[in-house]
């Protein structure tokens, strides 16, 4: 049968990655990105254009999942939601406009943005959804409140929804990746990384490949009675 994805947040480390492996195991895929169309492009120059469709959109505004959905025309049955930003600081700090942004874009568009493609899945009995959340939304993290408190809150989704449609042939789960060498920790210094890096228990940062080849067995038959669970890639961190 053939499979059809859409991918939020393909521009970024992790996304390539995800997207790459998707496209090797035959799925056509719906891109998903916001600036970075860069990196869209060389995927459509190697996997050829019937197979990468680029989809623009800034979930981080309300009207971004409407041309979301606007700009897909087949049945999708796998989502993968791997959008995401962080603020690093104080708590007091987080000015309203990041404190809405963030919001919008790791809650309220991850609910409406399978709230818009569903219907369709319950109506084919066939869907797969992972979400990629973080460790820090498990345990929290200091000087991350904002960006803790949404990751935890697409986990409570993630449970929440599996409850809800697995009767229908639909599978819900989410990545929790722990450290990930990727520009997301080009605000930390190679002294930092390094701490990091000694209090995880493997001794290192994981690999975007490492995050995006645990997607792949979610997504995968070998996966087939796994819903509604957290699989954390943190190297023992957690």
């Amino acid at each position: 049968m053939r499979k059809t994805a859409l991918l939020i947040g393909a521009s970024g480390d992790i996304g390539k990655e995800i997207a790459k492996n998707l496209l090797k195991e035959g799925y056509t895929t719906y891109l998903h990105y916001n600036q970075d169309n860069q990196s869209i492009h060389k995927l459509q120059n190697e996997f050829g254009e019937e197979k990468v469709i680029p989809i623009q959109s800034d979930l981080s505004t309300e009207d971004g999942v409407h041309k979301l959905k606007n700009s897909t025309y087949t049945f999708v049955d796998t989502i993968i939601y791997n959008a995401g930003t962080t603020f690093y600081g104080l708590m007091t700090d987080v000015d309203e406009q990041t404190k809405q942004q963030m919001i919008q874009l790791n809650i309220t568009s991850l609910y409406s943005t399978i709230q818009a493609f569903l219907p369709e899945m319950v109506r084919k009995q066939n869907g797969n959804i992972v979400v990629v959340s973080s460790i820090w939304g498990e345990i929290g993290a200091s000087c991350e409140v904002l960006y803790s408190m949404t990751k935890g809150a697409q986990l409570s989704f993630v449970k929440a929804l599996a409850k809800e449609v697995a009767l229908n042939g639909i599978r819900v789960n989410a990545i929790a990746p722990g450290a990930v060498s990727t520009k997301m920790l080009n605000n930390l210094s190679e002294e930092e990384k390094l701490e990091i890096s000694d209090d995880i228990p493997m001794g290192r940062l994981a690999q975007p490949y490492e995050v995006a080849d645990s997607v792949s067995f979610l997504l995968s038959d070998k996966s087939s009675y796994i819903t509604g669970q957290v699989l954390g890639v943190n190297g023992g961190w957690n």
